[in-house]
Parts: structure tokens; C-alpha cells; sequence
């Protein structure tokens, strides 16, 4: 994973405005099944890069014992999903890219038949993000399925029904940052009065994410079924909750 931050600052010496782009180096391979641990490392560069508008980004990336697979590249806005930038094999005359990424902007090469670079010409702003290069080992044929979150759900507080406004919480644990949230209110879904949390990472390397729905009371009381879904891919959890199944406090 490399991080790349650029960076519009004055400079009194120079009409050129300065890009200062910061990279720092781990390591992230969401393509690598889960039963095969591979020995990679990312090459060290330093941790700010200062660059003049205009001027050449580069990303190493080394894949260890994988020397016969792709480099894929993808960038990621803080807040936003990865996007897939390009994916390379040095075995190749021409560079795949992902929709809204093209030559000459991004392009990248090959060292050896594990070593790759990504390089980001003409920096600007809207080049910072997070970049990943990830890779798979094709030797390795075996999945395992990620098991699904753990589901709870909590009522609104007597507090709440006091006024013709409350809200449930659905809190998902053991789960993976990028599952989606929804809601269903006797059985269809709601489109509003959602507000769904940014995962958070806990001590076991698990996820964390938390979903409020406010819903009406007078819904509550006539024993409304509310249901919070979680979905990632071909796995999902779901749980119900209505009035008759909980006591809320006096």
C-alpha cells in the first residue's frame, strides 16, 4: 500500500508551485487466498517525496516469490472505494487500465519478473490517495469463504418513545470494512433516515460497523417488523427486531 498525498504549497523562490507528495510503504493483497501466506516485501523509498507541478510520481512494488502472476494497482480516496487503476505482466507489450486511468497520465513497468512500478506522470492534487499493489500466487486453487458478521440489534430507549421519534442500532462485529449495510421495514426497503458508520478496525483484525435507522414510534408501537441486512458478496446476515421481542428500559 502506498500513500500518496500531494500537496499545493507556496514558494516564494519560484513561479512553479511545490507538490509535496508522501509515500509511506505497507503491504495489502486482497486477491491472495487466505490459505496461501506469501513472502512479500514492498521496496523502502523515502517517506516524503517533494515534487514541482508537472513532475513523475513512481511506486515499487515487489511481488517476492510470485514471478509469474500480474501486478494489479489500485487507488483509493480516503472515504471512497478502491478503484482499479491498471494491471501489468512483464511478459506483456501493452498495459490493461481501469476505467477513467489511460497513457500517458499513469503507465507502468517492470525491473524483473517480480519487481514492478507504477508511475503517475504530471502529479496534481487529485492524485492523492491511497495505492495498493496487490497480486496472487496461481498455484494456489483453494478459497475459503469469509464467515458471515455477527448481528445486534438494539432498541430504541424508553427515553425515545416519549417522543414521536426513536432509532435502532445495528451493530455488525467480525466483519470486513467494505460489507454494506441496509434496512428493511415490514419487509421493504428504506431509503432514508439511515446513517451508517466507517468500519473500525478492532484488536482481533476484525470490523466494526454501526447502523442507525430512525424510525416513528407510532410505527414501533403497532409491532412493526425492522430488519438490518449485511451483505458482501454472496454472503449475507440478517436479524429482526420488533417491539414484542425486547423490553426497553423504564
Amino acid at each position: 500500500m502506498t500513500e500518496v498525498s500531494v500537496e499545493c504549497l507556496s514558494s516564494s523562490s519560484s513561479s512553479s508551485p511545490l507538490l509535496s507528495v508522501f509515500i509511506s510503504f505497507s503491504l495489502s493483497s486482497p486477491h491472495t487466498p487466505t490459505c496461501s501466506p506469501l513472502s512479500w516485501t514492498v521496496r523502502d523509498k523515502p517517506p516524503v517525496v517533494t515534487l514541482r507541478r508537472g513532475e513523475t510520481a513512481t511506486m515499487d512494488c515487489n511481488l517476492g516469490t510470485v514471478t509469474d502472476s500480474y501486478a494489479w494497482w489500485y487507488k483509493q480516496i480516503p472515504g471512497g472505494v478502491p478503484q482499479f487503476v491498471l494491471c501489468f505482466h512483464h511478459s506483456w507489450g501493452s498495459i490493461h487500465y481501469g476505467s477513467g486511468f489511460s497513457s500517458p497520465k499513469f503507465t507502468s513497468t517492470h525491473q524483473s519478473e517480480s519487481d514492478y512500478r507504477l508511475i503517475i506522470n504530471n502529479v496534481e492534487e487529485g492524485d492523492s490517495a491511497v495505492y495498493y499493489c496487490t497480486t496472487w500466487d496461481n498455484s494456489v486453487k483453494e478459497r475459503s469463504s469469509l464467515p458471515p458478521p455477527v448481528l445486534t440489534l438494539f432498541p430504541p430507549s424508553s427515553a425515545e418513545l416519549q417522543s414521536n421519534k426513536a432509532s435502532l442500532v445495528c451493530l455488525s462485529s467480525q466483519s470486513v470494512p467494505f460489507a454494506d449495510v441496509s434496512w428493511l421495514a415490514g419487509g421493504s426497503p428504506v431509503s432514508s433516515g439511515i446513517s451508517t458508520s466507517t468500519a473500525v478496525q478492532q484488536p482481533d483484525q476484525t470490523f466494526q460497523i454501526s447502523s442507525f435507522l430512525a424510525i416513528q414510534t407510532s410505527d414501533w408501537n403497532m409491532e412493526k417488523v425492522y430488519t438490518c441486512k449485511v451483505s458482501l458478496g454472496s454472503q449475507t446476515a440478517e436479524k429482526n427486531i420488533n417491539k414484542s421481542d425486547c423490553r426497553t428500559e423504564e
